[in-house]
This record gives structure tokens, sequence and C-alpha cells, in this order.
């Protein structure tokens, strides 16, 4: 007799702590985020995300994030509150040549956004951390060098996604700087070292961007660090999977 139960599915939860690097707040916590990945039996998976910066004005955001087996976005939900008060809530889709939303904000309304891509979006920016680490699956590390994503979307352009959520166009450049043994407050894991060196398109350049993730094929956060004006710090201090 088979059970009446079912669990196809693995999951993971963890959690990151946002620090200044600034050096009259080092080390201060200055946010947090809470997430969860289920990897289902046909490959797919999707990450919901609870995302808090303290610094003013706050910023309050909720995702929920999916891909397909091969890795490309299907849809994503942000709902977004800055200065403790509703900023927007909205739906993406992503299709063959096309994405689109429907979101409502508290400046713009109502707003319905098509775009058309260069084929299936390869990746969608949502602003939490974790998923930051998912953009790494783009690059090529048997050619090495920095490598460009011509495109990709955002739910905001803002360095801290606090606007919108609205679809935003723009390019990533990524290198690989290599693998490392790396220790974070979540224990010890074997790492792939990549840098974000740019973000064409974006109407602020971004500082550049050292992120650490697993290197197990899953691409699980473990470690970042923004300079430049940011000075920011993001580390796994938690990490616990289904099994656990």
């Amino acid at each position: 007799m088979s059970s009446i139960l079912q669990r196809d599915h693995r999951s993971v939860r963890g959690t990151i702590r946002y620090t200044s690097n600034k050096p009259d707040r080092l080390g201060q916590e200055r946010g947090r985020e809470y997430f969860m990945i289920d990897t289902h039996s046909d490959g797919s998976r999707s990450c919901t995300a609870h995302c808090e910066i303290d610094d003013r004005p706050s910023v309050m955001r909720d995702i929920t994030y999916s891909l397909d087996a091969d890795w490309y976005p299907t849809d994503c939900f942000v709902r977004l509150a800055v200065n403790d008060r509703f900023m927007g809530t909205g739906w993406f889709r992503f299709g063959a040549d096309f994405a689109e939303c429907e979101t409502f904000t508290a400046i713009e309304g109502r707003v319905s956004q098509r775009m058309e891509t260069s084929g299936r979006l390869r990746s969608f920016q949502n602003h939490a951390i974790q998923c930051d680490a998912w953009h790494l699956r783009l690059y090529d590390r048997k050619r090495r060098g920095v490598q460009m994503v011509e495109e990709i979307l955002l739910s905001s352009p803002d360095h801290r996604g606090a606007t919108g959520p609205l679809l935003f166009r723009a390019g990533l450049c990524i290198d690989f700087v290599g693998e490392e043994s790396l220790e974070v407050a979540a224990g010890r894991f074997d790492a792939l070292h990549f840098r974000f060196v740019s973000a064409p398109g974006l109407p602020v350049e971004h500082p550049p961007y050292d992120i650490w993730c697993t290197a197990d094929g899953d691409y699980v956060f473990l470690k970042g660090v923004i300079g430049g004006y940011m000075q920011t710090c993001y580390e796994l201090t938690e990490l616990v999977h289904s099994k656990d």
C-alpha cells in the first residue's frame, strides 16, 4: 500500500545578515533576509524571501521567484514597503520572447507593462540577496575573463530595489575570481568567488560587488561585499536542509 504522503521536492532555508563596512559603522547590522528554496522533482525551483533594510528610509520586500528546470525565469511576485509605507506590489511573467507585469504602486498607480526580449529571459533581478547568486549560473567558467550578459530585467533600477516594482532593462558584467574554501557564520563551504564588475544601463553606476556562492550547482548565496559608496557586507548566518 502506497503512502498517502508525498514529498518529492527538497528544501533549504537560510538567513543572511546585512552589515556596514563604513568606518563609522563597521560591523553594524543594517538588515537581514530570510529565504527558502524549494527544488522540485522536475528540476524547477522557487525562492521565497523576506528582506529588510534598516537604513533610512527603510525597505521591506517580499518576493517569490520561480525558475524552470533549465534555470529560465517563469514568474515572480514582489511586494515592497519603503519608509514603513506601502510602495508597490506586482506580478511578473516571462515567456518565450517577452516579459510582462501587472503592478500597483503608490506613485504610478495601476500599471501594465510588456517588453520584448531576445529569446527567453536569462535572469531577473528582484533584489533579494539570495537571488543575486542565481545570476552566477550564467557565467561560463570554461572561457574565463569578464563576461557580459547583455539582457536581464529588474524589478527596480534603484540599488536598494526601493522603487516600483516595474520592469527595467539592463546588462550585467561578471568575472570569475576562483574556487575557494570559505568560512561564514553558517559554516565552511566549497565556494565559487565571482565579481559583478558593472551593470550597463542602470541610471547610476553600481559599485563592484564580490559574491560567493556554493559550488554544488545550487548557487546558494554565502557572502557578498560591495565597495564604493555603499560599503556593505552580506553573510549567510544559517542554512538548514530539509533532511536536517
